[in-house]
């Protein structure tokens, strides 16, 4: 079993495109469906706001998280 804390820029590539679409990612180490959480931030009055989502593994606990409107690594 590989114990690699993160994922590999393949994996969270995979990840990224299949959430991109629509569809359910799923952790490409164990297969689980990821949870998606939205997370917000940057000064909203200066008219920056970083919008991410984080994928987190219910089994394996890993995570990946991205900015929503480039679908780039944070």
């Amino acid at each position: 079993m590989d114990q690699r804390a993160q994922f590999t820029p393949e994996e969270e590539q995979a990840i990224r495109s299949a959430h991109g679409e629509g569809r359910a990612a799923e952790c490409p180490r164990d297969g689980a469906v990821m949870t998606v959480r939205e997370i917000g931030g940057g000064s909203f009055g200066l008219g920056y706001a970083r919008r991410r989502e984080w994928l987190l593994c219910p089994r394996c606990h890993r995570s990946v998280i991205f900015d929503r409107r480039r679908g780039t690594r944070t």
